[in-house]
């Protein structure tokens, strides 16, 4: 399977988008832990999202699926049961590392296996840390990767303070933490996204936040069973919120799209390069704010990406990447080292891409300097079985001659069912332009100081 596309009429939309990938993660396990009937609305129905709805099936859990973005998870009080075989995690590293997490502190071993994808990233960064409250895990493939072995053990309480910040790290030792006696604490050295955290407090979970930043959970804990909806994934939006700020004089609106201020950074960087960027957040009962973006186009500037900001970005930087080509100057994307070990080497399929298309691009170890061009030429680019690589360089496509073929975009299943009719909504000269009055309301995105 392949995307076609041709250059993009002038953009001028209204769009939603699916439930926010991390979210939908998260929500169906904390939800499989507590004392009652969770019904989650807004939940993604993609590959990786429903192999943790699978993997938890496989623990004991009743979870019904009646609608697509609809799930009803019967919760038993932290009680899993041993699984009659291996748990098959596709190639989401998000519901291997988390279950690694939830399943070293059982009463029964476990077998996390995946795909192809999957089986050559890194477990030990989670391992490493459990072993430390005790947990017995043996990873069984090349270099600390799947299978992953789990002999569940009572764990202790422990300090983490963790190298690298790591958002599925972190829930990872969160989960095992509510297994552990004590109080277990989780210390990053900048912070990224807090869904986990936010989740529990909302389940009625207690966790802490020190002085420095560490947050803190206490053992022993479950959770209170209660409704949820998840709001649309800003990650997902992002490819549609750059190529409006790459065309001047396009127009987007997005609705009912998260706000977390942790993963908002994208806004600030697209109002760095030029773009006019506005916020309003519309939902603030559940603890994850949502709301509406609106995006201007205009010429684009380079800029610098780095730092604390890098990982609230890390989804968002291909496709910044490709903001980066189609802006005037040079952008810099450094200190995103974690892009090597993503689906696929993100850093060299990335600048594999571009100058495929024309840029001028260097490769550093931790990131890229793009030299961008304003407009790119057609090519047939590759997505290296990434998603978000497919869909940066489809997006790229909007804005070259001639056309552009992505290959091999199955993968694009994994996080955004339904990308190909709404890229070919808005690549097709015959389709339906909704046109949105500016919403007074909206509040400009903030700028991130580097």
């Amino acid at each position: 399977m392949e995307f076609r596309i041709k250059r993009a009429p002038r953009i001028e939309a209204e769009i939603t988008v699916p439930g926010d990938k991390s979210i939908s993660h998260r929500a169906v396990i904390l939800g499989a832990l507590t004392n009652g009937v969770c019904v989650l609305r807004g939940f993604l129905p993609s590959d990786d999202c429903l192999r943790t709805v699978q993997a938890l099936r496989a623990l004991g859990i009743k979870i019904e699926h009646p609608e697509p973005d609809m799930l009803i998870v019967h919760g038993k009080k932290r009680l899993l049961t041993a699984p009659a075989g291996e748990i098959d995690c596709g190639n989401s590293a998000t519901t291997m590392r988390l279950l690694a997490g939830l399943l070293a502190g059982q009463s029964f071993d476990s077998v996390l296996v995946g795909g192809a994808t999957l089986s050559a990233r890194p477990m030990d960064r989670v391992i490493l840390p459990l072993r430390k409250m005790g947990a017995n895990i043996v990873a069984q493939g090349p270099n600390e990767t799947a299978p992953v072995k789990i002999h569940g053990v009572k764990l202790r309480a422990a300090r983490h303070d963790l190298p690298i910040a790591s958002a599925q790290v972190k829930s990872a030792l969160l989960l095992a933490g509510l297994f552990a006696k004590g109080k277990t604490t989780v210390r990053e050295p900048s912070i990224s996204r807090n869904h986990t955290e936010l989740m529990l407090n909302y389940f009625l979970v207690r966790t802490v936040r020190d002085e420095d930043g560490a947050i803190n959970i206490f053992g022993d804990q479950v959770p209170e069973s209660r409704d949820f909806r998840i709001p649309g994934d800003i990650s997902s939006a992002a490819f549609w919120l750059v190529a409006a700020a790459a065309q001047p004089g396009g127009h987007l609106l997005v609705r009912d799209v998260g706000l977390n201020d942790t993963r908002t950074a994208v806004l600030g960087v697209l109002v760095r390069m030029g773009a006019q960027v506005r916020e309003a957040v519309d939902d603030v009962d559940q603890m994850e704010p949502s709301g509406t973006v609106e995006v201007t186009g205009a010429p684009l500037k380079g800029t610098v990406i780095q730092g604390k900001e890098i990982p609230q970005l890390i989804d968002e930087l291909p496709i910044l990447a490709v903001a980066g080509a189609l802006a005037s100057g040079t952008t810099i994307i450094r200190q995103a080292q974690e892009l090597r070990v993503k689906e696929t080497d993100r850093i060299a399929a990335i600048a594999h891409n571009l100058r495929a298309m024309g840029v001028e691009v260097i490769e550093q170890q931790d990131g890229l300097e793009i030299h961008g061009r304003g407009e790119l030429r057609g090519a047939r680019v590759a997505s290296f079985g990434d998603h978000r690589i497919a869909m940066a360089f489809a997006i790229a496509g909007m804005f070259a001659d001639g056309e552009t073929v992505v290959q091999d975009v199955e993968c694009v299943r994994e996080s955004y069912p339904g990308f190909e009719k709404t890229l070919d909504e808005f690549v097709s000269s015959k389709r339906v332009r909704v046109t949105t009055p500016v919403i007074s309301s909206l509040t400009p995105a903030k700028v991130e100081e580097e």
